[in-house]
């Protein structure tokens, strides 16, 4: 009777068994030649350095090396589809961002789905928005310059890197917040937007921090509040629109690395920790800090749930503010 118990415990476990170990064996082995790192913009800008920074280092953790391949156009639409479209052996993988897998697909009909054709690796880390305007305004702070804005309704203008990006976004998510209309002017980039706003052509403007940021210290533009759960190192005296009383502003620009759907849960293991090790670094907060990003390891579940939850942030304000660029 024993020796019948134990066998049909063996049989049970045995189909297990053999499904785990070609997994297991495959991770254990992985990689045997260089991974292909699409990035999604071209080559030269913020996304690209940081892809480049972090791979350069998980390379030599993995030891093979990454070909960084930049596929920019359609707004990260090409470099999705050849990711999605690519073998989910590991082999492939892209950095995904919040264009990409957040204020796109909220604002837009795309050829992919930023949650079902993608398995998430990890997320690589943050750097916040920061809420500048024309110095010459007689605002001090942000309460003055809301204040202002319900002292002057519809006749305040923002620039943006152009319609449905997060500057766009961010800057309607707090109108809608605060109640108050404001005049949208589009740009084909932040740069121009901030010169713009620097010129006095428009009054206020929401760029990531790393473009903003020799700019504030000049003195070209004033910092009223960051995006984020918490203060940006660089500016310690701004605070997050959170303790403001704004609420659902941890909104941040992120970049993250993705692969194909369907991809084996020992692969993303072995990535998703090697990736976490090459984050936890001591220097990759200062080689990130360039950029400002903040490095934010997070297991591969955790960063599925962070898309999600973005997609869905920004579909809701697009929704309510008709925002369409179909």
């Amino acid at each position: 009777m024993q020796r019948r118990t134990l066998l049909r415990a063996a049989s049970a476990l045995a189909p297990a068994t053999l499904v785990a170990t070609p997994e297991l064996a495959l991770a254990q082995e992985f990689p045997d030649k260089p991974i292909r790192y699409i990035v999604p913009v071209a080559a030269g800008g913020g996304s690209d350095l940081v892809g480049r920074t972090v791979t350069e280092r998980w390379g030599k953790a993995l030891g093979q090396p990454f070909v960084v391949d930049n596929q920019g156009g359609g707004g990260g639409v090409i470099a999705c589809q050849n990711t999605a479209r690519a073998a989910p052996d590991g082999y492939t993988l892209m950095q995904g961002y919040v264009a990409t897998h957040g204020t796109s697909p909220a604002t837009r009909k795309l050829p992919y789905d930023p949650v079902k054709d993608f398995t998430p690796i990890g997320m690589i880390g943050a750097t916040p928005n920061v809420l500048v305007i024309d110095p010459k305004l007689p605002v001090k702070d942000f309460r003055e310059f809301v204040a202002y804005l319900k002292a002057h309704p519809g006749k305040v203008s923002y620039g943006s890197a152009g319609a449905g990006s997060l500057t766009h976004l961010t800057m309607e998510l707090m109108a809608q917040q605060l109640g108050t209309p404001l005049v949208h002017v589009p740009y084909r980039g932040i740069a121009p937007a901030l010169t713009d706003a620097m010129g006095g052509q428009t009054q206020a403007v929401f760029p990531g921090l790393a473009a903003a940021l020799q700019h504030i210290r000049a003195g070209r533009v004033r910092a009223l509040a960051v995006t984020g759960n918490s203060r940006a190192a660089q500016l310690k005296d701004v605070p997050t629109l959170d303790e403001l009383g704004l609420k659902n502003f941890d909104a941040v620009q992120w970049y993250g690395v993705v692969g194909p759907a369907g991809m084996p849960a020992e692969l993303v293991r072995k990535l998703n920790d090697t990736l976490a090790t090459v984050l936890q670094a001591p220097d990759m907060r200062e080689k990130l800090g360039g950029e400002a990003v903040e490095p934010m390891a997070m297991t591969p579940q955790e960063f599925g749930g962070y898309i999600q939850r973005d997609v869905a942030r920004w579909s809701a304000l697009a929704k309510a503010q008709n925002i369409s660029l179909d």
